[in-house]
């Protein structure tokens, strides 16, 4: 092979190395900008929405919906303060938020406390502005995945005093902590989170308290990918059957 030859290939790989470098961060930068601007995947990991979303839902939130804040961003850098485009949630809609004591942890819970709202729960009912909130016993409910030992909940359709229908589970109306509280009022620019499974939940009754404005991250769009426990890594055959086909592409609300 010819000194020309040589350079000839040294200079093609060079080209073809830096065409594949340009694709990667090209590919990259597109990523984030979905991420920051329009829908960023979120996994449910904990019992605290059933039955609205289970352990094992992935699910896509949408960053326009309330505008936009540093959170908005990979890390939280910040950018700047407040939020742009600011468009202020709805009662009952589902949300991922920062918690306000680590911000490097993602909650998602339904707004049931909007800025000016009193909020409190007592004997197991919710009440906002001094009116208990309806709802209406629908059944049993059995969680039986990703738990040691099943556990059994009363199934009610609650509907917030803007007309917004959605299921939460009771084991009772007597738990010590939850389902009775102090009456708490959301300041301005502030919101108060409580999840569905209502006596499962931490959330604005007890540690984590009122949510920022700018904590907030998008709402909860729709479900793209769900699986239960049934399967193990090891055992190939076993994933298929582990699917939840029926929540794919569901919407949440």
């Amino acid at each position: 092979m010819t000194d020309t030859q040589n350079k000839e290939n040294t200079g093609d790989f060079k080209k073809m190395l830096a065409d594949n470098i340009k694709t990667i961060v090209l590919a990259i930068l597109i990523a984030v900008i979905i991420r920051s601007f329009w829908l960023e995947p979120f996994r449910i990991p904990s019992g605290s929405m059933y039955p609205t979303l289970r352990v094992g839902d992935y699910l896509f939130v949408s960053k326009y919906s309330y505008g936009y804040s540093r959170y908005s961003f990979p890390f939280g850098l910040p950018i700047f303060e407040g939020r742009l485009k600011y468009k202020q949630p709805e009662r009952g809609d589902v949300v991922v938020f920062k918690f306000p004591q680590n911000t490097h942890t993602d909650f998602i819970k339904r707004i049931i406390g909007l800025p000016g709202d009193k909020v409190q729960v007592k004997e197991g009912r919710l009440y906002i502005n001094g009116e208990m909130v309806e709802r209406k016993k629908t059944g049993s409910y059995i969680i039986d995945e990703y738990v040691a030992m099943p556990e059994f909940y009363k199934q009610y359709t609650e509907t917030l005093p803007n007309g917004v229908k959605h299921d939460i589970l009771e084991i009772s109306d007597k738990e010590r902590i939850v389902d009775n509280t102090e009456e708490f009022v959301v300041p301005e620019d502030m919101f108060f989170m409580m999840g569905d499974n209502r006596d499962r939940s931490d959330d604005s009754r007890i540690s984590v308290g009122f949510v920022p404005k700018e904590n907030l991250v998008g709402k909860a769009k729709f479900i793209f990918f769900s699986h239960n426990d049934k399967s193990s890594l090891f055992k190939p055959w076993t994933w298929f059957s582990s699917i939840r086909w029926n929540r794919f592409f569901k919407g949440i609300h």
